[in-house]
């Protein structure tokens, strides 16, 4: 196997093909994913937000500082200007109600008004339990909502919500979907399912209607490139592009070599585009051709773990896996120390991660001393067998041509080699393992990959067992581990119902315990975003969680 340097090497030394120069107003921007559907609200994908967010904007958004702040609103709502209280339900039970004001300027890109129609319609059809909506249940703890006026809107909530004014753009949560175009679409549909398939957004996505901020959709080619051009009614910042062009190079060892050619002119920092390793080298190679940035971020890299594979449903066989994996080396080589070891999906960058997890370091000797106690011996060939002679046996998958993912699975398999564990490597393009393979769980060992949280966001949408898709909910939600936990219900229905942060911390605490202990995936890491951008780039801020930085792509300009 040859070694990431020698890689690395081989590519730079390869000659590239020089391209003639783009205009200062286009932007070229590689991904090395592609997004397999197009609807804001269905199919939660880090590449697919990373797309939207161009085009796109919520209600209210989390910025470069981490601070709350409107989006399409005009004033945050908070218990403190009275935009937000709590309430008596007609029942006696406690509720609150929210009042949110939208911004009168805003527009869809045929004209429309954005208005109270387009959050009520959003409203109505997230309601609808077979939706297939990843973030439904936000939408669905609103019972009511009064139009004040064609800006103004009450929505009323079921309880008293901690995140009650946070409507942000993650798994496309506060992005409105425009009534004008879309109720005609789900009015025809021969139910959720069928509206899925005719949603505009999938059909016609250069529909000027779908879009409401800065950028619109201007040109689709499926599996190649979205081209986006100013939005004539966008009232905010003009955009400093003509066309913002986002490029598929599937292979990340090829981005890198489109952008050393000229062919892109940067790449995504948000996860879809070069590997860390690939920008460290690249600062090394080149350290005055770009604008390097590594922030840390929210982004949890992990091993999902298939729970209805009989082997990995014993406890003992998860833990030996992840007590076999030296995740510190494995860091400290291939990124320099950057991202650190992760033991739950919590970020030690949130104030609600709990110091008191339980830690699971480097012991291979426990690793193999746990398999021998759930009944596996080492065989002759040094793969462990159990007393029917199955092999101990699991397979592996993840995008597939991300380098970096590539190497990390051979650095597992190999270190799970050593403890008798076989690992069989199977990897498929980005669009099937999220389209399909993880939230439909055809997987049958062991999936890769990495999802990224939101500054304040419960971990409803991952580990509720209400969020695990199904062929009821059109496979909504996003849960594809398909875990399931008394306890862990109730802390998240705790964390999101109590307004006091102090109170809401013994639960957060609990939350991450009960993950440690049962370990239904295996953590890796928390990555620190790669964002290689070209020196005349003004404006670029990337913010390390999930609203991510095309949400201010108007500010992005060219140096004159």
């Amino acid at each position: 196997m040859r070694t990431l340097g020698a890689l690395l090497a081989l590519l730079l030394a390869a000659p590239l093909a020089t391209a003639p120069a783009l205009a200062r107003d286009d932007l070229v921007i590689g991904i090395a994913q592609f997004p397999s559907s197009l609807h804001p609200d269905i199919d939660p994908e880090v590449v697919k937000q990373y797309a939207l967010d161009f085009g796109l904007r919520s209600l209210t958004v989390w910025n470069q500082d981490w601070k709350q702040a409107c989006s399409i609103c005009t004033e945050l709502p908070t218990i403190e200007n009275g935009l937000a209280k709590t309430e008596t339900r007609a029942d006696g039970k406690p509720g609150m109600a929210v009042t949110f004001k939208l911004r009168p300027d805003l527009k869809w890109a045929d004209g429309v008004p954005v208005t109270v129609n387009d959050l009520v319609f959003t409203w109505q059809l997230a309601r609808d339990p077979a939706s297939g909506f990843s973030a439904a249940h936000d939408w669905q703890e609103v019972t009511a909502i009064d139009s004040v006026d064609e800006h103004t809107a009450v929505l009323h909530l079921s309880s008293p919500r901690a995140n009650y004014n946070d409507w942000g753009s993650d798994s496309g949560k506060g992005m409105l979907l425009p009534e004008h175009v879309e109720s005609p679409v789900h009015e025809h549909a021969d139910g959720p399912g069928d509206y899925i398939k005719q949603t505009t957004y999938n059909r016609a996505p250069t529909t000027p209607g779908l879009w409401d901020g800065p950028y619109r959709m201007t040109d689709y080619r499926s599996g190649a490139q979205i081209v986006f051009e100013p939005n004539p009614y966008w009232p905010g910042t003009k955009p400093g592009f003509k066309h913002i062009v986002l490029k598929l190079i599937d292979n990340t060892a090829a981005l890198q070599a489109n952008l050393l050619s000229g062919d892109i002119d940067m790449v995504a920092g948000e996860g879809v585009g070069l590997t860390i390793d690939q920008a460290l080298e690249l600062r090394r190679q080149h350290p005055d051709r770009f604008t390097y940035i590594f922030k840390p971020s929210l982004t949890y890299e992990h091993v999902d773990l298939q729970k209805d594979n009989p082997i990995l449903a014993d406890l003992r066989v998860r833990q030996a896996l992840l007590l076999a994996i030296d995740r510190q080396t494995l860091v400290q080589k291939l990124f320099e120390g950057q991202q650190p070891v992760a033991a739950t999906w919590v970020n030690p960058l949130r104030p609600v991660y709990s110091k008191d997890v339980p830690a699971y370091g480097y012991d291979p000797a426990r690793a193999r001393q746990l398999l021998a106690d759930a009944g596996w011996k080492p065989g002759a060939d040094g793969i462990c067998r159990n007393e029917h002679g199955d092999r101990l046996s699991i397979e592996i998958g993840t995008t597939a041509g991300n380098r970096l993912r590539e190497l990390q699975e051979q650095v597992l398999q190999s270190q799970w080699k050593t403890v008798c564990v076989e690992a069989t490597i199977r990897n498929e393009p980005a669009r099937t393992l999220f389209g399909e393979t993880l939230k439909q769980r055809k997987y049958t060992g062991m999936e890769m990959y990495a999802w990224s949280s939101a500054v304040a966001e419960s971990p409803r949408r991952t580990l509720a067992t209400d969020q695990i898709p199904t062929p009821q909910n059109n496979f909504g939600g996003a849960n594809y581990i398909a875990f399931s936990d008394p306890a862990m219900d109730r802390d998240i229905d705790y964390v999101e119902t109590e307004l006091d942060p102090e109170k809401r911390q013994p639960a957060w605490a609990e939350m991450q315990r009960i993950y440690a202990e049962k370990l239904p995936v295996l953590p890796l890491f928390f990555r620190a975003e790669p964002h290689v951008i070209p020196k005349w780039l003004r404006g670029y801020a990337p913010t390390g969680h999930a609203d991510m930085s095309p949400l201010w792509a108007e500010n992005w300009s060219a140096a004159p």
